[in-house]
This record gives structure tokens, C-alpha cells and sequence, in this order.
């Protein structure tokens, strides 16, 4: 299965056993990305994790 970044518009190759939640990295730019969806195939930049400090 492949499908575009959405930040460098380069192409991905993901595995057929995907799964909505997933974080894919980018083999182009490096960004990592997270399957918004499944049907149809929809991805967007992973949030980034922040650290907490402790808190």
C-alpha cells in the first residue's frame, strides 16, 4: 500500500495490516505521521509529545 506525505508530497510505502492510531515516519523528510484513517487511507503530522516535567 502507498500513499503521499502530506508535508513533503513524497511517497510512502505502508504495510497492508495498518491500523487507525499509528505513527509511520516519512522515508523523505522524516516527519512522523499518524493514520487518521483507514478507509479511506488519510494521514496527518503526529502530534508532538511534550514533556510534562514530572507534573
Amino acid at each position: 500500500m502507498t500513499a503521499v506525505c502530506p508535508e513533503c508530497e513524497g511517497p510512502i510505502r505502508l504495510a497492508e495490516d495498518l491500523m487507525e492510531g499509528e505513527i509511520v515516519p516519512c522515508s523523505d523528510c522524516g516527519a512522523e505521521l499518524e493514520v487518521l484513517s483507514v478507509a479511506p487511507l488519510k494521514l496527518g503530522l503526529a502530534p508532538e509529545v511534550q514533556e510534562d516535567w514530572g507534573e
